[in-house]
């Protein structure tokens, strides 16, 4: 069974930065992609990032990129979302994903399989 459980959210002030980590267990992590989504109250969910477990080949999308980084620890079947620079805006649950390699390569967001609970983000003053 597919596990993901999400952790490191909180209350940080603009311009502050926070970690979140992924830990994922049920599934053979180099076979899989990994990613970062995020849903705002009254929003849809969103995608912000993707790794895959195979080769650490990352995706960012551009509304994060140069403030969110992902990264991966296969000895820890765990992902990071390094999230620097927050704006009120990044206020969110977020949430990772996990889906199988297709041909190796990183599905698309809407393609993803599974999802975790989330962890809440609040970006305020």
């Amino acid at each position: 069974e597919v596990q993901l459980q999400a952790s490191g959210g909180g209350l940080v002030k603009p311009g502050g930065s926070l970690r979140l980590s992924c830990e994922a267990s049920g599934f053979n992590f180099v076979d899989y992609a990994l990613g970062w989504f995020r849903q705002a109250p009254g929003e849809r969910r969103e995608g912000l990032s993707t790794i895959s477990g195979r080769d650490g080949y990352s995706y960012v999308r551009d509304s994060v990129r140069g403030r969110f980084t992902i990264s991966s620890d296969s000895a820890k079947n765990t992902v990071y979302l390094q999230m620097d620079s927050l704006k009120p805006d990044d206020t969110a649950v977020y949430f990772c994903g996990a889906s199988r390699l297709i041909l190796g390569q990183v599905p698309t967001f809407f393609e993803f399989e599974y999802f975790g609970q989330g962890t809440q983000v609040t970006v305020s003053s």
